[in-house]
């Protein structure tokens, strides 16, 4: 387990002050819209399909409403990747960053965050199994 948290913390401060592909954890007085996100029965998202612009921050309210623990995590594919290969070998690990979020049925959290490039930033949950059966997303982020 040790050797986890030093693979995500130096993945989050990897190259000292660069800026992350998928953006940065965002100021709550600098939200400029929310949006509220499902984790639903049958391994979905609603919506999976969200547009943002370039440097917006966002409130994602997030509602777990299915019978059984989600996740909702932003990164990018390999990103995910490599924290569903975790997520296998440490089903019940709990999250301490700022673009996770783990929610137990029937509660509700928040993931404040800012889109500061351009492009597409995926999301997932990667508890075992739900992203294999397709529990995920994407934010596409418009240029300014």
């Amino acid at each position: 387990m040790l050797a986890t948290t030093a693979a995500m913390g130096a993945g989050n401060h990897a190259g000292g002050h660069h800026e992350s592909p998928i953006g940065k954890p965002g100021v709550v007085s600098k939200v400029t819209r929310t949006i509220q996100v499902d984790m639903r029965s049958g391994m979905r998202f609603k919506p999976s399909d969200i547009r943002v612009k370039q440097g917006e921050t966002i409130r994602f309210v997030l509602k777990n409403t299915d019978s059984v623990k989600h996740e909702f995590s932003l990164g990018t594919p390999e990103e995910l990747l490599e924290h569903y290969e975790v997520m296998k070998k440490f089903p019940d690990m709990e999250h301490d960053e700022p673009n996770k979020i783990s929610l137990a049925p029937g509660k509700q959290g928040e993931v404040i965050w800012q889109f500061t490039k351009a492009g597409a930033v995926d999301f997932a949950c990667l508890h075992v199994g739900h992203f294999d059966a397709g529990m995920k997303g994407q934010v596409k982020v418009a240029a300014k």
